[in-house]
């Protein structure tokens, strides 16, 4: 089984910009602390910061902040001959690196006008809560927790106190119909009602309002209001601290799955740290970075809700004349969950740690579907070795016109 590694796709090779073109570019885009820029033929810039300038001091909550630069005890993770892992690269590094105390920054495209792109997203959870007190469709005789512009389809576990989780997830380029639309697969840790809740989410991304095309790329996302306020992706707004030089988050992973070719996946590996409650983000087994714990209220004391699975965001899902016709954009691979045929999204080596400080498969988990006509769900557990989760749609079709 094949790992995907974080790259920027290059097309000839990269170069270190000029001084005199990253000095102009960074006093119109505020990365006045770069001390180096590369920039890849593909259009992606990334800037060396300072570890101590990094976009994350600039929230107030964190202006005094001492940087952690590892975790107090570093967790390991299950490695099995299915998930051996393979270096985090990146080819931007091939023409430079960040040097010693820096991290590196993949630069927004929005400053340059090209492009805009929401921060925050909207709400993407279901919290122990809401499950219980959600309407039902009387129709379909389900949970209707669909909220306007999103549509999920995830495996849910609750009933432990939390305190990390774990996927690989397998790497897919879905279809994005619109700039303004994206798809989502990710890990999700969450806490608070459903109208408030906090959460950490770290994954892979299609967001071309984000990043300016439709490559598949890694994010990192947090809120402490259920997105109403709050939370970004990536760096968009200050809040998550980086202490990896080789790693930038918004990077393009490469390879990509494909039917006909190897399964592609990356570990995500969220989880608290129990000395300094900081929610550390572990990619492939690199420990990328974390949000500290002065951002939340509820999260740093325990995780209720431990998501994985797709999202969907558009304006044309969950019915009703404006969402007609339904968006075309796809999750997952773009096809409904089939674990024979293994050509749809999928998230395997499911693990959360609870009290115990055990990395271990959940005890019970359920499945949610917002839309199961255009993204579906399926958890196999029988006739497997570890349980695997199945998700993905291709939207707009027959089934979901």
């Amino acid at each position: 089984m094949g790992h995907a590694l974080l790259v920027h796709s290059v097309i000839s090779p990269a170069k270190l910009l000029d001084s005199e073109e990253r000095t102009s570019h960074n006093l119109s885009s505020g990365h006045r602390h770069a001390v180096r820029s590369i920039r890849s033929e593909d259009g992606d810039v990334i800037d060396c910061i300072n570890i101590y300038k990094q976009p994350a001091f600039d929230h107030p909550a964190l202006r005094n902040h001492a940087i952690q630069m590892a975790p107090s005890v570093d967790p390991s993770v299950e490695r099995t001959m299915s998930t051996e892992k393979s270096p985090a690269a990146q080819l931007w590094r091939r023409s430079g690196s960040c040097p010693i105390d820096t991290v590196p920054v993949r630069r927004s495209k929005k400053a340059s006008g090209t492009r805009r792109f929401p921060a925050r997203k909207k709400p993407t959870g279901t919290s122990k809560s809401s499950l219980r007190s959600a309407p039902t469709d009387e129709g379909d005789k389900v949970p209707n927790l669909l909220r306007v512009n999103r549509s999920v389809a995830i495996l849910f576990t609750y009933g432990y106190n939390y305190n990390a989780a774990k996927g690989d997830i397998r790497v897919w380029n879905p279809y994005v119909e619109h700039d303004h639309e994206w798809s989502n697969s990710q890990v999700a840790l969450q806490n608070g009602p459903y109208h408030h809740f906090e959460s950490v989410e770290s994954g892979w991304a299609v967001n071309p309002s984000l990043y300016g095309d439709r490559q598949t790329r890694f994010f990192v996302y947090w809120t402490v209001d259920a997105s109403k306020t709050t939370g970004c992706f990536d760096l968009t707004c200050p809040g998550f601290v980086q202490t990896n030089q080789e790693i930038a988050i918004g990077a393009a992973i490469y390879p990509i799955s494909t039917p006909d070719g190897l399964p592609y996946q990356i570990t995500i590996y969220i989880f608290k740290d129990m000395i300094t409650s900081n929610f550390w983000v572990q990619y492939n087994g690199v420990n990328v970075g974390y949000w500290p714990a002065d951002l939340f209220t509820s999260l740093k004391l325990t995780v209720e809700t431990v998501q994985w699975g797709g999202e969907v965001y558009s304006s044309k899902v969950g019915g009703g004349a404006a969402a007609t016709p339904h968006t075309a954009t796809q999750m997952g691979s773009g096809q409904f969950p089939e674990y024979m045929e293994d050509v749809s999204g999928w998230v395997k080596r499911l693990r959360v740690r609870d009290n115990s400080m055990t990395l271990k498969a959940p005890d019970w988990a359920g499945t949610y579907s917002d839309e199961y006509r255009c993204y579906n769900v399926r958890y196999v557990t029988d006739y497997v070795e570890d349980p695997e989760f199945y998700y993905g749609g291709p939207g707009r079709g027959f089934l979901c016109p």
